[in-house]
């Protein structure tokens, strides 16, 4: 469950395997270059830590050397205190993977990955089986501190857990919202200890006019971001909003002054129209 900080920037969620996780993290997805490295910047400056790249955005030097240049400035801050996740583009064979994480680890120049994920299922039963058990070794040789999954359908973490996995995945970052609320995979997850964490959290902007947030927005005197970050937090997920506008960043996470009555949070839930906003791996075979 999530802990009861009432600083959502200062929160943790307590991983399956003991690890605390920041509640809230940065999205990078399609940035690069100087504007990710600003975004990146703006973030830990205004108390983010925690930031969500992967090998496919081809922007994990760029997130590495702002986190590692914002902790040089920070006497009070280490590298522990800061999370990086990143994803293995292609699940190809258990050595390819290795190979990746050593790699993005040197990309990033942090030492090591604090979450690291399948990014998806697409490549069949034995190559998922054999790069997850890479992530596990990884762990184990401490080169990760965490692993995971993404866009895992209930079929694919079931086939995963009937392997008899040393590790079970801490996370499975899913596209999740009001408009897709994607129940069949968050409830498997919450029963199995796996946390959510909710990747296009605001739709892609894709709903800012629906008639119900633009009234719930008003009675929460409150964006129609905030909205979606909070619906996504009150649920127990990781929302990941992503921006490179500091103003937007900075109000992303803007959440602690108010709180979802439980109907609204209900009428929330009922705006599911299976949005989906980029791609949809979960059914891949």
């Amino acid at each position: 469950m999530p802990s009861s900080a009432t600083n959502t920037l200062a929160s943790t969620i307590k991983l399956n395997n003991g690890v605390q996780m920041p509640r809230l993290h940065l999205g990078v997805y399609m940035t690069s270059g100087r504007e990710c490295s600003n975004a990146v910047s703006y973030a830990l400056e205004e108390g983010y830590r925690a930031i969500d790249s992967a090998e496919w955005y081809a922007n994990e030097a760029e997130v590495g050397s702002s986190m590692r240049k914002f902790l040089s400035s920070q006497e009070q801050l280490k590298r522990e205190d800061l999370w990086f996740t990143t994803k293995l583009k292609s699940n190809v064979s258990y050595n390819d993977t290795r190979r990746k994480i050593q790699q993005s680890i040197k990309e990033c120049g942090l030492g090591y990955i604090d979450l690291y994920l399948l990014h998806s299922p697409y490549g069949g039963r034995s190559r998922r089986l054999e790069c997850w058990r890479a992530v596990e070794d990884a762990i184990a040789d401490g080169e990760v501190r965490a692993g995971g999954v993404s866009n895992f359908g209930v079929k694919h973490l079931q086939e995963l857990l009937d392997s008899n996995p040393k590790i079970v995945p801490a996370v499975n970052q899913v596209e999740v919202h009001p408009f897709n609320t994607r129940e069949d995979i968050t409830y498997f997850c919450r029963d199995h200890s796996i946390v959510i964490e909710a990747y296009a959290p605001l739709a892609r902007a894709l709903r800012t006019k629906h008639p119900k947030i633009v009234e719930l927005s008003k009675k929460y005197n409150c964006s129609w971001a905030q909205l979606m970050v909070k619906w996504s937090l009150q649920h127990g997920y990781v929302p990941l909003p992503k921006s490179v506008n500091k103003d937007r960043i900075i109000s992303n996470a803007a959440v602690d002054s108010f709180e979802i009555e439980a109907d609204d949070l209900k009428a929330m839930d009922g705006l599911d129209e299976v949005l989906v906003t980029d791609w949809d791996p979960t059914d891949a075979d």
